[in-house]
Parts: C-alpha cells; sequence; structure tokens
C-alpha cells in the first residue's frame, strides 16, 4: 500500500533518535505501557456513559473538575483543537468588534487570527530583546503600563509566556498591574504546562491570578498532539460566553485519546511530577556544566535576563562560536547523530526536554555537541546582525477587514508600502515585524533580506520571496 505518511512516522520511531521536541511524551517514553496498550480502544464518540465535551455532566465535567485542582484554576475546559482554540475564544470572549487589545508583539499567529474573528483592534507593546542570543525577551510592567495609560478604554492585556525560549515575564507584577486597572490578562502559556508541578520552576501565571490561561500539554507533558487547558480564575471573565465560543471554535466530534491523555497528564504530574522534575533539573544541570564549560557553546540562563526567569527545562544553546548557523547545528545533529531538536535558528538550537527524556538521551546530546566544538574550535564566529531595532509599523487596514480584501503576490521588493495580508516573522528573533494590514516599509524590507542572506528563516513568505499584499 501507498501510505506516505504513515511510514514516515514508522521510520522515524524505528530510527530511535533523541528527540527533544513536542510532543512531550516523547515518542511515547514518558507513557506507561498500560495507558498504551490498544490504543484504538479509546478512539470512541458520545455515546451514554462517555458524557459530552460540548455538555459536560460526567466523567468529561469530572476530569476538567480533577484538572482545575490541580493546576490551581477555578474552571478548567479540555481543548482536543489545541491552544488555538483557547486563545481564540479567550480574544473573542474578551473583545467585542471595535475593542481594543494590549498585546505583546511576541504572540503567536492564532492570537491575530483571534482578533480578526473579534473584531479587535491591537495595541502592541514589544518585548524586549536579548541582543547575544537575538532573541526576545520579557515583557517589562513599564511597557504595559504606559500601554494601560495610553488605552483606558481598552478590553484587557494578553501577553505569551514563558515564550518559545522558555523566558518569564514577572507574571506576579503584570497580574497585579493589570488588576490595578481592573482590566483581565490573557496568558499564552501555550508552553509553561509543567510550570504548577515543582517550586524549582518559575510560577504559573494561574498562581498569581492571571484570569484566563491557556496551556498546551502536548509541549511539555505527557499528552498526546492538540491536547491544551484552558484555565479560568476570578470573576472577570464572562463564561457564559467563553463556553459559546468554545462550542463553536471546537469540532463537534472531540477526540477521546486526546481528552483521555489530558486526563492521564494531569494524573501522571499530579502523582509523580514533582519528583520528575527534580530529577530532570539535576540532568539537565549536569548537561549544561558540561556543555557550558569551554568558550563554544553558551546556554542561556536567568544571568542572560533582566526583570523575568528562565524556565531550565527549555535548554536554548547559542553557537555562534563554531562559526555555524543553528540550522547548520540542528542538520549536523539529525544527519550526524540521530538526534532532532525542537527549532533552530540563525545563532540557537532550542531542545524541549520534559519529564520523559531519558538520561541516556540527554547524555547523546551532550556527547554529540563535544565533537562540532572541536572540529570548530578555529573558526570565525558568526557575526551579529541589528535584529531588535525595527520600530512598529504602520496598521493601514484593521485586522477584521483584512481577511475580507481580495490580494494579490509580489516579491518582496516590489511590496514597498503595500499592506500585507500575512504575518512575517523572522527567525530570528520569532518577533513579527509585520502583522496583517500593516505596511511594509522599507527599513523592514531590507532587515528580511539581511536575516535571509545570513541563513535566517522568515516565516510569511514563499521560498521564491514573495509576499501577499492586499489590493
Amino acid at each position: 500500500m501507498n501510505i506516505p505518511i504513515y511510514d514516515a512516522v514508522k521510520k522515524y520511531f524505528a530510527s530511535c533518535p533523541a528527540a527533544f521536541h513536542m510532543p512531550g511524551h516523547k515518542l511515547g517514553k514518558g507513557i506507561p505501557s498500560a495507558f498504551l496498550e490498544s490504543l484504538y480502544l479509546l478512539d470512541l464518540t458520545e455515546i451514554p456513559g462517555l458524557d459530552n465535551l460540548h455538555y459536560p455532566r460526567g466523567i468529561i465535567e469530572d476530569a476538567q473538575t480533577l484538572a482545575a485542582e490541580a493546576f490551581g484554576a477555578d474552571k478548567t475546559f479540555f481543548l482536543v483543537n489545541g491552544s488555538t482554540c483557547g486563545i481564540q475564544a479567550a480574544i473573542m470572549t474578551l473583545c467585542r468588534p471595535g475593542d481594543k487589545l494590549i498585546i505583546a508583539r511576541d504572540c503567536h499567529r492564532s492570537a491575530v487570527a483571534g482578533m480578526m474573528l473579534a473584531g479587535a483592534t491591537p495595541v502592541y507593546i514589544k518585548p524586549e530583546f536579548n541582543d547575544f542570543f537575538g532573541i526576545s525577551s520579557v515583557v517589562l510592567i513599564n511597557e504595559i503600563e504606559k500601554a494601560l495609560k495610553d488605552n483606558p478604554d481598552v478590553s484587557g492585556v494578553y501577553i505569551t509566556r514563558p515564550n518559545y525560549y522558555g523566558i518569564c515575564s514577572d507574571i506576579k507584577a503584570i497580574v497585579e498591574l493589570v488588576h490595578s486597572y481592573n482590566k483581565p490578562l490573557i496568558v499564552d502559556e501555550a508552553h509553561g504546562a509543567h510550570l504548577c508541578f515543582s517550586r524549582r520552576l518559575p510560577p504559573s501565571s494561574l498562581e498569581y491570578g492571571a484570569d484566563i490561561c491557556v496551556q498546551s500539554a502536548h509541549k511539555t507533558l505527557p499528552a498526546f498532539t492538540q491536547g491544551s487547558y484552558l484555565h479560568v480564575r476570578g470573576t472577570r471573565t464572562d463564561m457564559e460566553r467563553l463556553k459559546f465560543n468554545l462550542s463553536m471554535l471546537q469540532t463537534s466530534s472531540p477526540s477521546y485519546m486526546i481528552m483521555a491523555f489530558l486526563d492521564i497528564a494531569r494524573a501522571i504530574m499530579q502523582q509523580e511530577g514533582e519528583n520528575r522534575i527534580y530529577n530532570l533539573l539535576k540532568e539537565i544541570q549536569r548537561f549544561c556544566e558540561i556543555v557550558g564549560r569551554g568558550d563554544v557553546f553558551k546556554i542561556l540562563s536567568e544571568h542572560d535576563i533582566e526583570g523575568g526567569s528562565i524556565d531550565r527545562t527549555r535548554v536554548v544553546i547559542n553557537v555562534k562560536n563554531t562559526g555555524k548557523t543553528g540550522f547548520e547545528i540542528e542538520k549536523l545533529l539529525r544527519k550526524q547523530y540521530n538526534i532532532q531538536v525542537e527549532m533552530s535558528d540563525l545563532y540557537n538550537i532550542v531542545c524541549i526536554l520534559t519529564v520523559a527524556d531519558t538520561h541516556e538521551d540527554i547524555e547523546k546530546l551532550g556527547t554529540a555537541l563535544d565533537q562540532p566544538s572541536i572540529h570548530f574550535k578555529n573558526v570565525a564566529r558568526l557575526k551579529d546582525l541589528p535584529l531588535g531595532v525595527l520600530k512598529l509599523p504602520e496598521q493601514r487596514i484593521e485586522l477584521d477587514s483584512v481577511m475580507h480584501r481580495s490580494f494579490t503576490r509580489k516579491k518582496l521588493t516590489d511590496a514597498l508600502q503595500c499592506v500585507s495580508r500575512s504575518m512575517i516573522t523572522p527567525y530570528p528573533p520569532g518577533i513579527p515585524v509585520i502583522c496583517p494590514g500593516e505596511v511594509i516599509s522599507e527599513d523592514v524590507v531590507e532587515y528580511i533580506k539581511k536575516i535571509i542572506e545570513a541563513g535566517g528563516m522568515v516565516n510569511g513568505i514563499s521560498e521564491d520571496l514573495e509576499v501577499e499584499v492586499v489590493e
């Protein structure tokens, strides 16, 4: 039979890679074998006794209540369409057409889509920037306060924490500030579902009272892809409106396999998470001491971040001194050492480590990195690019109007002063330089060209350097 997807997945699994990427169960290593037997038995539908995700009154309601207790929420909703639908439901609950939303510029594209669906107007704030790693950093409290003072009519505030690089803004101060203005706070905590299970990690935003928190269980917990949680605390959220939006955005045929593993992941972490994370952090500390002891690799730490903290299970390794890009090191690790990292950018490789990772795999990564450090010792380090200097572009067309406008494709160099239909995001630094409805300026074009010439990757631009622009 010709079954390309199945064959490719089986081939990857059969190669027994060291997988430092999501999902967090790491090819099943983090899930007790009893739960993995006869997975097809979990593929069921809403028959009597199995409840209904959209109107839970039985086992799903019980499982969501257990999750709320474990994560510190007043109410938890299971998401089977990933954090995307939770983020969009949260924004649509908070904002009505014409409402403003203060939102950090390093938001996921699902947040921009959520504002489109809600008819909301973004008030963007820029996160800080780390020049050496070339990545976005924390969202500072004074930037949020300035936006609140300048826009007293906003519906609320939205931040991403942790970001893709594991950097956590000061959530306690942010929650206190936003609530002092009597505004709700949405936190995209997609990369932080594990935080509440260890006091050795930065706190979850729920601990300090974030109003809505969306977490991707499949990223850092032993759960299946698309399994996420939406947590609510306090009384600032219109629960009936939220339920309506979730029922509209989530599939009418929810996967019991995904829901079951949301329940299983919660139970595993509630029972064993603290001890497992403690052991994982000891492994990571040993790894960082060995890999970071020379002058070849630099591992992101709290010393590199002012006004925030680091999730140490997200290992960001700067490879500038190898003379190779992060993209090249990622390919080398996969081809020569059967190691697959989560992502790479111009300067870094990023590894997601979870309670499912083994000592052997972590040791394998350390050994592999020691080999290129020998080969590349005497080469020139990569040059720094001015990555964090662009101003926020002009928003010429409202977000909800963009999706109704016709569009065409133009070469990037021919798109000056055109309005972008898409989000354009270079890696590094992983922050959109253009969002839908914004004007493509000359400095943006030059910035993108420098990223591409240096070997970086730019989402939102085709391989032949075309962009979608509104007609």
